[in-house]
């Protein structure tokens, strides 16, 4: 562990350690509910954005700066590494990654090479920078887990029901699994290079991992994510797990080899705590919705969450998922402070 971190308390709890108070940050807790955000990203894509340095350690600081939380999270996007190794996919504002050619065949799988480092230059840079101007906070790097960046490769953009990917994955699993695989090592090395830049910590996005059932997801997604977590074992920082709607799959989670496992808002703590088993430390998970209620409500549900994740080996406070776009930030300021003194 980096000596300046060593007593970050957002490691110490990724780390089932003791704690002198329980850590908080927010998944998007840099985004469009800040206005300071809304401002610096006028006329400015969300890839391009992405891919400029200066931006992203401004962006990446903006919540820091504001909330005093105790970690930041690379500001990034999870095709980012997709679209540097040349696939044809954009962001659309309101809709999200949009796929000019779906994915659906070998040749279209035999397109997807390794990221290398020289493929996002911008990356380390931004991360090197960060990691100095952060000095005693961690910095959180993160990947999309193959499972949602084949869904959107194959949908073509978001999908409800996933009708493509899972029509693939039983009908043509070998096509699958050979997607899988590259998806794998492009993600692998995309986490690699942002640890090896200077992220303290890393956590893997399974967005739509919910929609795939405990015996599927052990045949056709577990074997990539713990291969995932199995090839960051050697750089000494905690991995974190988080897939939405993810209930039935948390022993599943557990399994993949992460040092934590991220639990959206449908599964109290207690519970999920069970449901993980022993050995991992628990993140979340506060319904995001609830910060759009009455400061009173925000802040009882909230002392609900820490006492159950007091059951936790380790504890990191943050939300079911991301901070909703219309979210106050006077909210988030509030709830950082009662979680931080609580």
């Amino acid at each position: 562990m980096n000596s300046q971190l060593a007593d970050s308390p957002f490691l110490l709890a990724c780390r089932r350690r003791p704690v002198p108070r329980t850590p908080v940050w927010y998944m998007r807790q840099a985004g469009r509910s800040l206005p300071e955000y809304r401002k610096v990203r006028a006329g400015t894509a969300m890839l391009d954005a992405c891919a400029t340095p200066d931006l992203v350690v401004e962006i990446t600081m903006q919540p820091v700066l504001r909330y005093g939380v105790d970690a930041a999270i690379f500001f990034s996007d999870i095709v980012v590494p997709l679209r540097a190794i040349g696939v044809d996919l954009d962001i659309k504002p309101g809709v999200g990654p949009v796929v000019a050619d779906p994915i659906r065949d070998a040749a279209g799988v035999a397109t997807l090479r390794p990221l290398e480092p020289d493929d996002v230059p911008y990356v380390s840079e931004a991360v090197a920078s960060l990691v100095k101007e952060l000095d005693r906070v961690p910095l959180i790097g993160f990947a999309g887990a193959p499972f949602t960046l084949a869904s959107y490769l194959i949908e073509g953009g978001p999908s409800k029901n996933h009708d493509h990917t899972k029509a693939m994955m039983y009908g043509a699993p070998e096509l699958w699994h050979a997607l899988m695989d590259r998806l794998t090592t492009i993600t692998l090395g995309f986490l690699r290079i942002q640890a090896e830049a200077g992220a303290a910590a890393l956590q893997l996005f399974d967005s739509w991992v919910g929609a795939v059932e405990p015996d599927d997801y052990r045949t056709f997604v577990l074997p990539y994510t713990s291969r995932i977590f199995a090839g960051l074992a050697d750089l000494d920082v905690p991995r974190i797990h988080f897939g939405v709607g993810t209930g039935e799959l948390l022993g599943l989670l557990g399994e993949a080899g992460a040092d934590v496992v991220g639990v959206d808002w449908r599964v109290p703590l207690d519970e999920a705590a069970l449901r993980v088993g022993a050995g991992k430390a628990l993140q979340g998970n506060l319904d995001p919705a609830v910060l759009l209620a009455p400061w009173e409500v925000v802040q009882e549900r909230a002392a609900k969450v820490l006492e159950r994740g007091r059951v936790a080996e380790g504890h990191v406070f943050n939300l079911g998922h991301g901070v909703l776009p219309g979210t106050d930030p006077d909210q988030l300021a509030r709830l950082t402070e009662f979680v931080q003194s609580y």
